[in-house]
């Protein structure tokens, strides 16, 4: 059968996200929130307790896992500093300095709409509870 659209003209197939596309384990991992903030609090190298002081909420073990997952997705890079004790820093890899400028446009539309998307949630709310 033909995939036309509602005017019976040809229309392009739509995408088909499929469970073993390689896109979908990657795009969970950046799109996490957890990630997202980690990633933007990282413009310069940073240490753990001052990446878990900049993101309020997250726990120790929730932190450590998403930077593991950056790191073996090559998102940052783990540095371990010759201190007494021996420090650790994060910083961004190029691949996760390409992500910085879409990551600074979501986060610019998430303020833009916030107030807006706010109202809706509330109207939705309003009309749930009716």
């Amino acid at each position: 059968m033909k995939n036309t659209d509602l005017h019976g003209v040809d229309a392009e197939p739509r995408p088909v996200f499929r469970a073993d596309c390689p896109s979908r384990p990657i795009l969970d991992q950046i799109a996490d929130k957890w990630s997202m903030m980690v990633m933007a609090l990282l413009e310069r190298p940073t240490r753990f307790n001052e990446l878990k002081r900049g993101l309020e909420g997250v726990t120790q073990r929730v932190l450590t896992q998403t930077l593991r997952r950056l790191e073996r997705n090559g998102m940052i890079r783990r540095t371990v500093l010759p201190t007494s004790p021996v420090g650790v820093e994060y910083s961004l890899t190029p691949l996760g300095e390409s992500l910085r400028e879409p990551f600074g446009r979501l986060y610019d539309w998430t303020v833009e709409h916030s107030e807006e998307i706010r109202s809706s949630q509330r109207a939705y709310d309003t009309r749930a509870d009716a």
